[in-house]
């Protein structure tokens, strides 16, 4: 008689495949993490970093004691300064009830003056700034300026809003790339140059720190993201380099700033390097342009390899700087106008005048505004090879896998 033994149990067909499939989104898993981990810790240790720099005292350089700034809105004009031809002379004298401070739910009576620096040419129910000084029962107050606080944050939220829903996955990006900038600049560039750090070399560190986060988020860890981050910082420190040449030859330094007086303050007070500044803010000011052409020719370059593998360095590079130079021209005429821009006031007040062209081409103010054009335009220009030169070298380099740049 033939035993008969028990039949094992039938396997699922799909067994294999379930037990494959975990495998996979285990290793996915494991690979996120490693991709994520490094960028979440840097930025906690950031984080850390930036709260302890701006544990900082500030050396008082005016008394503002018992002064605060406060909310109201105007209930009522009780003396009216507008002219019938339609211009204002002297003070408005009106009455606000305060929405913050000490005196929050108060009305008050103060005066607004008739400046375009100060004061607000005020109506009935505007929202008004008060500037008050409180000792005792004694209040000495003027309104300030128009509250426009909330107007401020709603066009940059509608902008952010705008850049995200257009730019979809890239535009949440590059508002979250605007925002770390931002941050840096406040939170970073100012606690260090208050602390005496150089300016330049500040601005060339806050430059390097948000060109690869900012490149880090638009192109993920790959060549072309390296490529365009050691392009712009390259490109920022050039710029530097020709400004601190410039400088040397004309004899235009940070000492020779409009604003020398106020700044002399700071310098005298809290040893903050104010030569170094205006240098400092050529370079953050250029930096939007380096990005932009670090970037676009990384990218360029990137799909001219991919498209031609076996393309040969000389090739590549001559690819690279027709691009480049289509760009020179365009980025170029964006800082040169930016910076002629910023001294439209200065020019038209000039031209006014009818000054003399020595006059013109030696004062201070035009040769900073010469030398902040060219000097980042400078940088744009010698950028380009440099970048593309780095993006050769390293876009031709063999690959252990061929993943996509």
């Amino acid at each position: 008689m033939q035993a008969v033994g028990k039949e094992d149990p039938p396997k699922p067909e799909n067994a294999s495949k379930t037990l494959s499939g975990n495998e996979d989104d285990h290793l996915k898993r494991r690979v996120d993490l490693k991709r994520w981990l490094p960028p979440v810790v840097l930025l906690a240790l950031f984080l850390v970093f930036v709260i302890r720099l701006n544990q900082v005292d500030k050396v008082p350089i005016i008394s503002r004691e018992g002064q605060t700034f406060e909310k109201g809105v105007v209930t009522a004009i009780i003396q009216d300064n507008l002219q019938p031809n339609g211009t204002r002379v002297g003070e408005q004298v009106v009455r606000v009830r305060m929405t913050t401070g000490e005196l929050k739910g108060q009305e008050i009576e103060t005066t607004s003056s008739a400046g375009f620096l100060f004061g607000a040419p005020c109506v009935e129910g505007m929202r008004v700034i008060i500037m008050q000084s409180i000792a005792g029962d004694s209040v000495v107050s003027s309104v300030y300026s128009q509250d426009r606080e909330f107007q401020v944050l709603a066009f940059a939220a509608v902008y952010l809003l705008a850049l995200c829903a257009i730019g979809g996955w890239q535009g949440i990006k590059g508002a979250l790339s605007l925002v770390f900038t931002f941050g840096c600049i406040i939170w970073v560039y100012l606690p260090l140059v208050y602390r005496g750090w150089s300016p330049f070399w500040t601005a060339v560190l806050i430059s390097a720190i948000t060109t690869v986060v900012s490149m880090w988020l638009i192109g993920g860890p790959t060549r072309k993201t390296l490529v365009a981050t050691a392009g712009t910082v390259a490109g920022v420190v050039l710029a530097g380099l020709f400004s601190s040449m410039f400088s040397f030859a004309t004899g235009i330094t940070g000492w020779n700033v409009s604003d020398i007086e106020s700044l002399m303050t700071l310098w005298n007070t809290g040893g903050i390097q104010v030569g170094g500044l205006l240098f400092s803010g050529l370079l953050i000011s250029s930096l939007g342009a380096m990005m932009d052409v670090g970037m676009s020719i990384a990218s360029a370059m990137t799909e001219i390899q991919a498209q031609t593998p076996g393309i040969s360095r000389r090739d590549l590079f001559q690819a690279g700087m027709r691009v480049g130079r289509d760009m020179m021209g365009t980025n170029s005429n964006t800082l040169i106008l930016a910076f002629a821009g910023g001294s439209i006031s200065m020019l038209v007040l000039d031209y006014a005048y009818d000054l003399p062209w020595l006059q013109i081409i030696n004062s201070n103010n035009i040769g900073i505004a010469i030398m902040q054009g060219l000097s980042g335009s400078f940088g744009v220009v010698l950028g380009v090879p440099v970048t593309v030169a780095m993006a050769m070298l390293l876009y031709t380099l063999p690959r252990r896998h061929q993943e996509a740049a």
